[in-house]
């Protein structure tokens, strides 16, 4: 449910996707609110020469058609902001033993249609990796060390992940069908009086996210010079996927922020069936304390990546009764728009907590 004191930051946006803001409780019931308002039904139902189960069905195909057109501005925006939207994020913190000038350099000396994202080889030493035999497990073990070594050995501004290749490719199955949603993160509020219980007091905060393709990387060797082998299997294109707050995307679009970026390396995919993920946080401007800042705290960015399996990492049940809610409410949201009921998201936000 939606926190009343955070009305007056996303007032314009809740309007525009038709979000209603209430709070309940255990003493108040439906037939409070009938009677509460019956009254000003039956008044506005004589003003329009209309019965009230008349009104009401008005305002539900009002209500429908008025979600159907928001949904499509929607996606209409979110392909402006695919296109115009840089997405790597990892510029901005050194993440390696490189010195600044040596980076300006490789930067200058980088393809110009090099993916937009940091590549993998700058992170890894992938030729120690195949000229020494790695398992997959060994390969986990390195990349979670090292992302929980940056940022002075805390690894604030980071999250990583190994992902098994058959779950790789169903997430980016349903990601390319379904490339852009909308999240909600709940947030906890201090106590009010009459609050019964936690679920009370929690607002949600709404992050739009946008999946997005890139081309296959080649499948890396121990010899530097040695020619990839056509016959031999290929990687699958890798993959990234932006976090920006819906109320920050609805103000500024094309030139809104991303505050999480995530990137799926699939150089890994066809040599040890790997796919590692790598989240960066974006960090907001030098505070002044010495101590790097960032966006989004780490639990967010871990709730957003968990967010992100719940809602594309389907089963082998997809379009049966027994599908998720979550696969239902993702389908809704892009191929029955006017039935997308934010209530549906809020609800399965409460997991989260």
């Amino acid at each position: 449910m939606l926190n009343p004191r955070l009305l007056s930051r996303t007032r314009h946006i809740t309007r525009s996707l038709g979000l209603h803001t209430r709070r309940t409780n255990s003493n108040t019931t439906a037939s409070d609110y009938q009677s509460r308002y019956l009254d000003k039904l039956r008044q506005r139902a004589e003003e329009n020469g209309l019965s009230v189960s008349q009104l009401l069905e008005k305002a539900k195909e009002e209500e429908a058609e008025r979600r159907k057109t928001e949904a499509a501005k929607l996606k209409e925006e979110a392909a402006k902001f695919a296109k115009h939207t840089p997405l790597a994020a990892s510029s901005s913190t050194p993440l390696n033993r490189d010195s600044d000038a040596s980076r300006a350099d490789q930067t200058k000396k980088e393809r110009k249609d090099a993916p937009p994202y940091r590549p993998l080889s700058s992170i890894l030493d992938l030729n120690r990796i195949f000229s020494t035999p790695h398992t997959t497990e060994q390969i986990s073990a390195l990349w979670t060390a090292y992302h929980a070594s940056r940022t002075g050995g805390t690894g604030r501004g980071y999250v990583c992940a190994s992902i098994p290749l058959p779950m790789f490719q169903k997430l980016s199955t349903t990601g390319r069908a379904y490339p852009t949603f909308v999240l909600a993160l709940p947030r906890i509020q201090p106590p009010e009086p009459g609050a019964t219980s936690k679920e009370d007091n929690v607002a949600h905060e709404f992050y739009f996210m946008q999946w997005d393709f890139h081309a296959s990387p080649e499948v890396p060797s121990a010899d530097l010079f040695a020619k990839p082998d056509p016959s031999a299997p290929s990687n699958p294109p890798s993959a990234t996927v932006i976090f920006t707050p819906l109320q920050e995307y609805k103000l500024r679009q094309a030139f809104s922020t991303p505050y999480l970026v995530l990137t799926l390396y699939t150089d890994l995919a066809a040599s040890h069936g790997l796919v590692l993920l790598r989240g960066e946080i974006t960090p907001t401007s030098t505070s002044g304390t010495g101590q790097e800042r960032f966006m989004l705290s780490q639990e967010d960015a871990q709730l957003l990546a968990i967010s992100l399996q719940k809602f594309y990492l389907w089963n082998d049940r997809s379009g049966t009764e027994d599908e998720s809610k979550a696969e239902r409410l993702l389908r809704t949201f892009h191929e029955k728009p006017e039935e997308f009921k934010w209530e549906e998201l809020l609800e399965m936000s409460k997991s989260l907590i």
